[in-house]
């Protein structure tokens, strides 16, 4: 997992003149995507440094004026996984997730984890299938009650009819959107380690 980049925020629309931007925090407080080190696109090819300033403002290195500025925006940023605080004994990351494999109680081999999302009030699985279908699993004690990161797999408890649950029809609306731009879902709070899976609510009953 040392090579895995987890994505901590996106850059918004910029701000002002002098090349300020609007930028989206997934790390569990907004100014800690500043103390992870620089920064880096998708693709790995860009390298920023970011200074957080106050309410969703930032200054990169570099970047000047606010056509500089505008270049950037929708650019999502990453971090190394190794520049992360390694997780306690029993807790994992939900980027640690990924790749990992999805077996139905028997031990069968259901598919693959091909992403975690995380909008904030439940995270969910998209696994990819032997067929190559991708299918939602909302990641509950229910519906994952087994996950085991150092041996690489996963129990996903299938309906009685024997398929996987197809899951969430859409994604989760986001909260807000950066700077006016049109809503989009995006994780957050990517940087805070997982202990288990999420049990529901005091007095609550399982999904």
């Amino acid at each position: 997992m040392a090579n895995q980049r987890i994505l901590v925020g996106e850059i918004g629309r910029p701000h002002g003149v002098r090349g300020l931007v609007r930028v989206q925090s997934f790390t569990a407080r907004p100014a800690d995507i500043a103390g992870y080190g620089p920064l880096s696109d998708e693709g790995g090819g860009k390298v920023f440094a970011l200074h957080w300033l106050a309410e969703g403002l930032a200054r990169i290195d570099g970047v000047a004026d606010r056509d500089a500025a505008a270049k950037l925006t929708g650019t999502r940023l990453y971090v190394d996984r190794a520049s992360l605080p390694p997780p306690e004994e029993d807790e994992y990351y939900l980027a640690d997730l990924i790749g990992m494999v999805a077996r139905d109680a028997a031990g069968t081999e259901l598919g693959t984890v091909r992403a975690v999302e995380d909008f904030g009030a439940s995270p969910f699985l998209t696994v990819i299938t032997e067929a190559g279908r991708d299918v939602l699993v909302p990641f509950t004690r229910a519906a994952v009650p087994e996950v085991k990161v150092s041996e690489g797999w996963l129990t996903v408890v299938p309906p009685a009819d024997g398929a996987l649950p197809e899951g969430l029809a859409t994604a989760p609306e986001p909260d807000s959107a950066l700077d006016g731009e049109a809503p989009h879902a995006l994780p957050r709070r990517q940087d805070v380690g997982r202990r288990g899976i999420p049990r529901p609510p005091r007095g609550s009953t399982l999904p």
